[in-house]
């Protein structure tokens, strides 16, 4: 692998504030655009970067793919939690209002809590994706 020192470097200052502004749209959602699909994207974004920069066995090394697999297992289950949370409290499938004592505090509980499943779903298979694609054909991966 040749070395970019410039950009590795680069790489370096940007990565960790391309994750920071991911975890800031997915925050931000409820009160402006943005949300865990858009959170999600950039996440999966900053992971292929590592990767394309530093190396397929480096990011592999930093973000597991068994520990990926599992995160989008789980990211299933709080999206899916919600809703059945729902039904059981009463509501219907994804009827937020039924989640706490007050309709307002439950939409805000609700959609935080399905915006965090997708955006934990989309950032782990967009990497999973990557990973399973990135070593094809490769002798030496």
């Amino acid at each position: 692998m040749i070395r970019h020192v410039i950009l590795r470097v680069m790489a370096k200052m940007l990565i960790p504030l391309i994750l920071l502004f991911a975890l800031y749209v997915q925050f931000h959602g409820d009160y402006g655009p943005g949300g865990g699909f858009q959170a999600g994207v950039i996440f999966g974004a900053g992971i292929i970067l590592f990767a394309l920069i530093f190396g397929l066995e480096p990011a592999k090394a930093a973000f597991p793919p068994r520990v990926l697999e599992v995160l989008v297992a789980v990211g299933l289950m709080i999206y899916g939690g919600t809703g059945i949370a729902a039904i059981v409290k009463g509501g219907n499938f994804l009827g937020y209002g039924a989640l706490s004592h007050d309709p307002v505090h439950g939409q805000h509980l609700g959609i935080l809590l399905v915006e965090l499943g997708v955006g934990i779903t989309v950032a782990s298979v967009m990497s999973t994706i990557f990973f399973h694609f990135g070593g094809r054909g490769r002798k030496d991966v």
